[in-house]
């Protein structure tokens, strides 16, 4: 819906092995193309050189054609599979038999079976067993066994000296060998890079797996907490109002503290509960980027023990938002570790880089271990010693990864730490400004 921002919910990821398969598909269709271009080249060499290199006849007429038509096929693959498309185990099986059958017609036409190049059927079926499933493998070992065997009844002769078969051998061993070499190592490749993606996503699911489990217990411990600090607030309402402490400004001062700190309770469990989706009565607020990163500062200021706090907004020109707490909180949390790394001072700029809001929170504190910058969004990682600490960080890096950003750190030279938020616009304005200020 126009005017509204893109939700910052954190999704389940669902692992689909499908969806690597069609990646690794299209990434071997086109190591397929390649390998065809490179057989291409291999078959008018060849040719070159037998003809006339060697001085054995062959018909380049009908041999171009065929060649032609490999060549028209290959530039259409090329144009089909330049995009992402999904590629199917029947469309892979295809594209190899068009290899087979500009295989058949070439050796048919120089010495069918007797033709040493003969042994490339080995080569398509050693590409089936790679890139196609078990039936289609079979279907094209039954296929080329099919071609093989009709070549042995049907071909034009060749008119050849009686050691061109060992040669040609030779050089169709070292061909063979070549492009498998190239082919299955690319393919390899290919597996491994699918590997990697499926291990991220396995990892990524057994994290926001734990982020669930860790929202179900703050909401649970919210919903908790809601009555007895109601009860706490009435209690102190009614301290308030008696005589012995109503006369004591001392007493009254203290009292303002402590439903100051109530009040602030309160907040922090109405902002689980709005993150969890429960909160019921306030609706979103409206706000713009600088007003919202100005009213978060100040809230964070006015609630922490903050002795030096530098602070630039050097966002530039506006967009409306609607104010977000999740983004509030992952500032908020940032914000307090650089604060107990350095209770003197801190310091926070925002910018507008790009498409993107950009947040540098600065500290002068010992700085983050090597191996925790290494880790770093990893849950328990921390250099606190206390139990259940490290978890700051995780969650900031979730939340910034739902938003199609990212979270960034690193130490100054000169002592402290630097941690960089960096938020796609797109995902947090809405539609219409980015629409408008472009």
């Amino acid at each position: 819906m126009k005017g509204e921002p893109r939700s910052p919910a954190i999704p389940r990821t669902r692992i689909d092995p499908h969806v690597f398969d069609e990646q690794t598909g299209t990434e071997n269709m086109r190591q397929l193309i390649q390998l065809r271009w490179i057989a291409v080249v291999g078959q008018i060499v060849t040719i070159a050189v037998v003809h006339f290199g060697f001085a054995i006849h062959l018909p380049l007429r009908e041999m171009g054609v065929v060649l032609i038509c490999l060549v028209a096929f290959n530039i259409g693959s090329m144009f089909r599979w330049q995009e992402h498309h999904e590629v199917t185990n029947g469309e892979l099986f295809f594209a190899l038999l068009v290899d087979v059958a500009t295989l058949t017609a070439q050796l048919y036409l120089s010495g069918g079976a007797t033709n040493p190049f003969s042994f490339l059927f080995l080569l398509q079926v050693i590409l089936g067993a790679v890139l196609l499933r078990s039936w289609t493998v079979w279907t094209m070992v039954g296929i080329t066994g099919a071609c093989l065997i009709g070549l042995t009844f049907f071909f034009r002769p060749l008119a050849a000296p009686p050691d061109y078969y060992i040669e040609g051998m030779l050089i169709c061993f070292g061909l063979i060998a070549a492009l498998l070499v190239i082919f299955i190592t690319r393919i390899n490749r290919n597996l491994r890079a699918r590997d990697a993606r499926l291990a991220d996503l396995r990892e990524r699911a057994a994290e926001e797996e734990h982020i669930i489990r860790m929202g179900l217990l703050a909401s649970g411990a919210a919903h908790e907490l809601g009555t007895p600090l109601s009860t706490v607030c009435v209690i102190l309402g009614d301290w308030r109002r008696m005589k012995p402490i109503a006369s004591n400004p001392q007493m009254l001062e203290e009292i303002d503290e402590m439903e100051a700190q109530v009040s602030r309770c309160k907040t922090i469990v109405s902002g689980i509960l709005l993150s969890a989706g429960e909160a019921r009565g306030d609706s979103p607020i409206e706000t713009t980027i600088r007003t919202f990163v100005d009213d978060l500062v100040k809230e964070w200021r006015e609630t922490r023990p903050v002795k030096d706090f530098e602070y630039a907004n050097r966002f530039g020109h506006d967009y409306p938002i609607v104010s977000d707490s999740a983004i509030k909180q992952m500032v908020h949390n940032v914000l307090d570790n650089a604060l107990e790394a350095s209770p003197n001072w801190v310091g926070l700029d925002v910018a507008h880089e790009g498409d993107a809001l950009k947040l540098t929170i600065t500290d002068r504190g010992p700085g983050f271990p090597e191996e925790m910058l290494q880790q770093l969004g990893k849950p328990y990682q921390s250099s606190k010693d206390k139990p259940g600490s490290g978890l700051g960080l995780f969650l900031v890096s979730n939340v910034a990864r739902t938003l199609h950003g990212s979270v960034s750190a690193h130490n100054r030279s000169e002592g402290g730490a630097i941690v960089t938020l960096t938020l796609p616009l797109e995902s947090i304005v809405m539609e219409e400004s980015m629409s408008d200020g472009r």
